[in-house]
């Protein structure tokens, strides 16, 4: 399938400050702690189903993602 690369732009920049909120970081934290354990390349890679999902059930499954990853949060 493919997607469009704004729609998927506009929705992994929506998980970032949606992720950002939920742990209380600002959008630059979240953005680099996405980068840094891998958080990013899973929301690109499962977009077809994660943005099928509500915000709070991809927070989750990127919470969880990048403490595999070695991430601190949870």
């Amino acid at each position: 399938m493919d997607f469009e690369v704004k729609d998927k732009v506009g929705y992994i920049i929506a998980v970032i400050s949606e992720f950002a909120e939920a742990h209380s970081l600002n959008t630059s934290q979240a953005y680099r702690y996405l980068e840094r354990f891998q958080g990013l390349d899973f929301v690109d890679k499962f977009y077809g189903v994660e943005h099928t999902f509500s915000f709070e059930d991809v927070i989750d499954d990127l919470t969880a993602y990048c403490n595999r990853k070695g991430g601190a949060l949870v």
